[in-house]
């Protein structure tokens, strides 16, 4: 069982080759082919640790979907002042599939 630890958006994700997976907005058109820069490699008991990335190795996913999140939601709020205030955001994602693990 292979897996590998890649970083995208700001965050590190744990994938493994069929894997779905929804990250911060890419700027790839959907059915394009992205590839990702690898951390780290296990592959049954040999395992690679990038310093910051595994020289050879890397990550294929392909885009599926483009959209935007759930509303999330802040709302502020001061006792006995008659101030509410209620704020929305929706995050932009995107949706990959992993394709193949390589190194």
């Amino acid at each position: 069982m292979a897996y590998a630890v890649i970083k995208t958006g700001g965050k590190q994700y744990r994938i493994q080759e069929g894997d779905k997976l929804d990250v911060e907005k890419l700027d790839v058109a959907v059915d394009s082919e992205v590839q990702f820069d690898v951390l780290l490699v296990v592959d049954g008991d040999s395992m690679k640790i990038g310093a910051p990335t595994v020289e050879g190795a890397s990550v294929t996913a392909k885009v599926i979907n483009q959209y935007r999140g759930p509303k999330g939601v802040a709302f502020k709020f001061k006792r006995r002042k008659g101030f509410h205030k209620t704020i929305g955001f929706r995050r932009s994602l995107t949706t990959l599939q992993i394709t193949s693990i390589a190194g």
